[in-house]
């Protein structure tokens, strides 16, 4: 648990209709910066996506696996649901506690609503609050997440917020950084990570 505080800022939060995604792009080894544009959170099928904090070979491995999964179950059944994705998750992280993943993960998608979830690494789940952050970078994030949400709030709010919370995480926690940040929106049109260009609207 020690080494997940080490870096990273990854944030999830519900909109009125979309839910929104965002990391700082820092990956450090011990006190070298091994990369100022690392890949943070990723899309594992057309309507959810997965933050990633730890272990970066583990969360990589994971990224795998469940996007491995997800197709087959599309295969079988089509499109899986928030809920069960999220429950996937959590049983494989469970299933492997004596060599667990050294990672936080936070899920989000949209089906019928916007879905939000985050992992211990043990396949302990939570998804009653509106917004979750995980990584060394989170109890500054945390801080403008919680003064700033309110409820039914438009994708532009949230993402001015969460770019506002990223920002402050970057400014006071040595392991997070970077060159830049992620942005993702996942609503009713599907998975869609912001560009540069649309980002600087924000900055």
């Amino acid at each position: 648990m020690e080494d997940m505080k080490k870096g990273t800022t990854t944030i999830g939060l519900i909109a009125k209709d979309a839910v929104v995604m965002a990391s700082e792009q820092k990956s450090v080894l011990g006190y070298m910066i091994e990369s100022k544009l690392a890949k943070k959170i990723y899309q594992l099928d057309d309507h959810i996506g997965l933050t990633v904090a730890g272990a970066v070979g583990d969360a990589q491995a994971m990224v795998r696996l469940l996007k491995a999964q997800l197709k087959l179950y599309k295969l079988d059944r089509g499109p899986i649901t928030v809920k069960a994705a999220a429950t996937l998750l959590s049983n494989i992280l469970q299933s492997s506690k004596y060599f667990p993943y050294i990672n936080q993960f936070i899920l989000a998608g949209y089906d019928n609503q916007p879905g939000l979830y985050s992992f211990d690494p043990f396949g302990g789940f939570d998804f009653k609050d509106k917004f979750y952050s995980t990584g060394s970078g989170s109890p500054f994030a945390y801080g403008v997440l919680e003064a700033g949400f309110k409820e039914n709030m438009t994708t532009e709010e949230t993402i001015a917020l969460v770019i506002k919370a990223i920002k402050v995480a970057i400014e006071r926690d040595i392991g997070s950084g970077g060159k830049g940040f992620e942005v993702v929106i996942i609503d009713k049109n599907g998975y869609r990570e912001l560009s540069q260009q649309e980002l600087k609207r924000f900055s």
